[in-house]
């Protein structure tokens, strides 16, 4: 049973699949009924799961009120003392609910650290707690952790927040390397099985910013926050941390280390190390073994790699220079150090996005997996990247495999997620390639693709306030790159997408005219304009932009047309199928 009973109109799946995933994201279970099973008893399921919730959520929207199931949960909850109730649109309230205090989130724009959803966190964090006290349930909520969540049995354990250690260079190309030190402290002390830790995509969330520290522990259902700050200089290296209890804001633990930056790795260990013994845990021997494995023990990989991992966490998404910049460093650093399997996986995840999203030729990241998997087995984004190449040459129980294998692995990866949600989607499984899409697109803020991809699941499922919601969300995403990188041709196809599904065709057309004018080979815009204006069913000009791609493309795409829902308003258009027929021909005669 989870902590946290959602109740909401299936039309507002949208807002409620992103609202879910930040709640979630701060350590509480969430049920809501898109996770009934086919074959489940529906009204007692959902009896069963709003009397053993702490804390009931009632999403009031326009068509919610109207929904006599999501009044009835409401005044169910209402009467068990558990509602906590939220609005968008300004909903008018039910008469009987009206005297509890609603949270307005019409200003939320899904960001963790704004006002009304820190005030939604701490009316759920008071309600939890009050029905733990009265039902005598001492165990606390679980914490989010950067692989999967320990079992509803587990004892409570120690719960820490690391927050992004400071910069202290006063070089901001430094970034990278302090963001890399936080990343894997994070790692080292989520392989310590008595504490929970907090993942990297919520604790990023707060970088930059001036924290109260007994405020964020009470937010994350933290006991301790460990906060610091690294310089690098030349070859010295200076890291000051400090663990701090999250309820008094005292300091339990302080160290600074000035060493050489070749005692890296050795700095790390002893920090966790420290933060182990200072919390008074025990680490068991293949824990602090796992610990020390950090994948390489040269240094001049380990940098090179920490800058290919800051490209790909926070450059701009659908930018094929970004691909290209991170396979070059993954290759330096595999170059210095051969056995580097995170270096290899991450060169792979690349490859593929370069292959799919850009037509550039070579195996897709296929051989770059299968050298990190074979130095070692249990790296995540390694089989997501194999599941990719099996997705794009319909292999799909092959790469079914390889995504549950990956999805067990690290269920919080950004790339796990995004082939998960490929596959599903490859397969016309939307109701499951929404929950992956909703998900990526929650771990990666500059990541507008998975944005976009929902436009269509939703599309596809017959959900217009989902659709809606989707097209805004893109369109706010790949605005803000467009207007960094006017040439980024991927941005600008979701442009086009959104705001033709947002009903401004007229403004859609311009820009795609515009675009086109910038940039008449890019593959992947054509491709993404002729998907809209099949909505705008102006079908010749769809096939004569898809005529150009599927002429060029690669097999990646050409099977990705076959079973793309944005195209089926053409299946059986004599010249699609005719182009079809004609790019399997020239794909199969250049592989001989």
């Amino acid at each position: 049973m989870a902590d946290i009973f959602v109740s909401y109109s299936r039309t507002d799946k949208a807002r409620v699949a992103a609202l879910v995933a930040a709640i979630e994201a701060q350590g509480w279970t969430v049920w809501w009924d898109s996770a009934i099973n086919t074959g489940q008893e529906f009204d007692s399921q959902i009896e069963g799961e709003l009397e053993a919730a702490f804390a009931a959520i009632v999403v009031w929207t326009q068509t919610s009120v109207a929904s006599r199931w999501v009044r009835g949960e409401a005044r169910e909850a209402a009467d068990r003392g558990i509602l906590v109730p939220v609005r968008f649109d300004g909903a008018k309230l039910p008469m009987d609910v009206r005297a509890i205090h609603t949270t307005e989130l019409d200003d939320w724009a899904e960001d963790p650290a704004s006002v009304p959803f820190q005030e939604l966190l701490r009316a759920l964090g008071s309600m939890i707690t009050q029905q733990r006290a009265a039902r005598g349930t001492s165990a606390a909520p679980r914490i989010t952790e950067t692989n999967n969540a320990a079992p509803a049995s587990a004892a409570p354990r120690v719960a820490i927040c690391v927050l992004p250690f400071v910069n202290m260079s006063g070089d901001a190309e430094q970034e990278y390397f302090s963001d890399g030190i936080t990343e894997d402290v994070i790692t080292d002390l989520s392989k310590v099985s008595a504490l929970a830790v907090v993942a990297r995509n919520t604790v990023f969330t707060f970088k930059g910013k001036n924290v109260e520290i007994p405020l964020i522990a009470r937010q994350l259902k933290v006991s301790h926050v460990l906060e610091g700050s690294v310089r690098k200089a030349g070859q010295r290296v200076r890291i000051s941390a400090q663990l701090i209890d999250g309820s008094s804001g005292s300091h339990v633990w302080a160290e600074r280390y000035d060493r050489d930056l070749n005692d890296i790795f050795a700095i790390q260990d002893e920090i966790s190390e420290a933060i182990v013994k200072a919390l008074r845990l025990k680490l068991l021997p293949e824990e602090k073994k796992a610990i020390e494995q950090r994948g390489t023990t040269n240094l001049e990989a380990y940098n090179i790699y920490l800058m290919a991992r800051q490209y790909s966490v926070t450059g701009n998404y659908g930018n094929a220079r970004r691909c290209e910049a991170i396979i070059r460093l993954c290759r330096s650093a595999t170059e210095i150090d051969p056995e580097y399997a995170a270096a290899w996986a991450l060169m792979a995840v690349s490859q593929a996005a370069l292959r799919f999203h850009f037509s550039e030729p070579g195996d897709g990241g296929l051989a770059a997996a299968e050298r990190a998997l074979s130095i070692d087995a249990n790296l995540a984004e390694a089989h997501a990247a194999i599941a990719r190449v099996l997705t794009s040459n319909s292999k799909y129980d092959e790469a079914q495999r390889e995504i549950e294998t990956a999805l067990r692995l690290d269920s919080e990866s950004f790339e796990v997620n995004t082939a998960a949600a490929r596959l599903n989607y490859a397969q016309g499984r939307y109701e499951d390639a929404t929950r992956y899409y909703e998900k990526a697109a929650s771990l990666m803020e500059s990541d507008f693709s998975s944005v976009a991809m929902l436009i269509a699941c939703y599309r596809s499922l017959g959900n217009q306030e989902g659709l809606r919601h989707a097209a805004q969300r893109t369109l706010a995403r790949a605005e803000k790159i467009a207007a960094q990188e006017p040439d980024n041709g991927m941005a600008m196809g979701y442009v086009v997408m959104s705001l033709i599904a947002l009903g401004q065709g007229d403004r859609a057309r311009e820009l795609a005219k515009r675009a086109m004018l910038l940039d008449p080979d890019n593959l992947t815009m054509r491709y993404n304009f002729a998907c809209g204006f099949v909505e705008l069913k102006d079908t010749e000009i769809a096939l004569n932009l898809l005529g150009a791609v599927l002429e060029k493309d690669t097999l990646e795409t050409v099977n990705w047309a076959k079973v793309d829902p944005d195209l089926d308003a053409l299946r059986d258009h004599p010249r699609f199928k005719a182009m079809i027929e004609g790019a399997e021909k020239r794909l199969a005669t250049a592989a001989g």
